[in-house]
């Protein structure tokens, strides 16, 4: 046999075995589903609230809000919208975002590098914690906590002694992700919403990987709104029920959502 030959022969199986593999990669590249929702019902929500960290628990609506001056920790009637409960923060905290652990509230702030701990039943602050970087979302697994801060990376903080356990790095086929910011644990993964988007990414906390994304642009138009700033960004998980809901930053609704399929 030629050299001529052998070589074209070695090409030919290189490109072949290069191009198998790439079609074997492809569907893992460009599989990432896209699903939308479907309102379920629209609640009443207060237009002054920027909203930063919401949770519903035992029917109970929490909400944490930002800006200098503005932020605060409240409960909110559902259906009126109506603050029931609040309690402000002092003017050099900017609010981020909140989780419940044993009836405990756990609240961020953004440059402070301080977290606030609130007795669920009274809203009374107990006791705080300090983490590094800024503090932009918070959720939990039930087991540590989970901090966004704006990168591409999520941080698993233990309850103890609030240190850093493991970090993962949010991934899509497109690469790494950044601006995640406020938090919730759904089912298994760990629900995201990207700054500045009407997207909601879906990751495993194992891998940091998107498994798929929620569009929710349907739901506040951005053009109805009075500023880029009215972001999307609220999202709590009722796990008895099992009901979704979402809201924005002085959005004047809230949303129960169901996530459907895009057709």
């Amino acid at each position: 046999m030629s050299v001529v030959r052998r070589t074209w022969i070695v090409v030919t199986v290189v490109v072949i075995g290069a191009a198998v593999g790439l079609a074997a990669a492809l569907p893992r590249l460009t599989s990432t589903p896209v699903e939308t929702v479907r309102v379920i019902a629209s609640y009443p929500h207060d237009p002054d609230a920027f909203s930063q960290g919401l949770i519903m628990a035992d029917g109970v609506l929490y909400e944490g809000t930002g800006t200098f001056g503005a932020s605060s920790l409240r409960q909110v009637d559902l259906k009126t919208g109506r603050v029931e409960r609040i309690v402000p923060l002092d003017q050099e905290y900017f609010g981020e975002g909140i989780t419940l652990v044993d009836n405990k509230i756990f609240q961020l702030t953004w440059k402070n590098r301080l977290g606030i701990i609130y007795d669920r039943e009274t809203l009374a602050p107990q006791s705080s914690f300090r983490y590094s970087g800024e503090g932009w979302g918070l959720t939990t697994d039930g087991k540590e906590l989970i901090l966004s801060d704006g990168t591409s990376y999520l941080r698993f903080i233990s309850l103890d002694k609030f240190d850093v356990v493991r970090r993962v790095q949010v991934r899509s086929s497109q690469g790494a992700v950044d601006k995640l910011n406020e938090l919730e644990y759904v089912d298994g993964e760990i629900y995201a919403n990207i700054w500045y988007s009407d997207r909601i990414a879906r990751i495993s906390p194992k891998t940091g990987e998107v498994l798929g994304w929620i569009d929710l642009s349907n739901l506040y138009p951005a053009r109805q709104r009075p500023s880029r700033e009215h972001v999307l960004n609220g999202i709590a998980y009722d796990a008895k029920e099992k009901q979704l809901y979402v809201t924005g930053k002085n959005w004047p609704k809230l949303y129960q959502v169901e996530v459907v399929k895009r057709r």
